[in-house]
């Protein structure tokens, strides 16, 4: 027997958002969204800013952050790098 409609993972972190984040009201989202304040209230506790799992997310998504910088400055280094080793390897021919 199943136990309902099932929504992806995006489509619940946006509805919590909608209450967490916008401040609109639990029942409204739900009415909206055409789900039940049950269902929600589950979300909402479930990915909520105190949830372990949205620290974690939040965690990662700083770590990413991070990377990414770090690989574009060390692209840039690299360029500048190739640009150096083909200006010398030109001036000395």
């Amino acid at each position: 027997m199943s136990k309902g409609k099932r929504y992806p993972e995006e489509f619940k972190l946006e509805a919590v958002k909608q209450v967490s984040e916008r401040g609109y009201s639990v029942m409204e989202v739900a009415t909206r969204l055409d789900i039940s304040t049950k269902t929600l209230y589950h979300w909402v506790a479930q990915f909520g800013e105190q949830s372990p799992r949205m620290k974690d997310q939040a965690t990662e998504q700083a770590e990413i952050a991070r990377l990414k910088s770090e690989l574009k400055r060390v692209t840039e280094e690299r360029d500048i790098l190739k640009k150096a080793a083909a200006y010398f390897a030109n001036d000395h021919l």
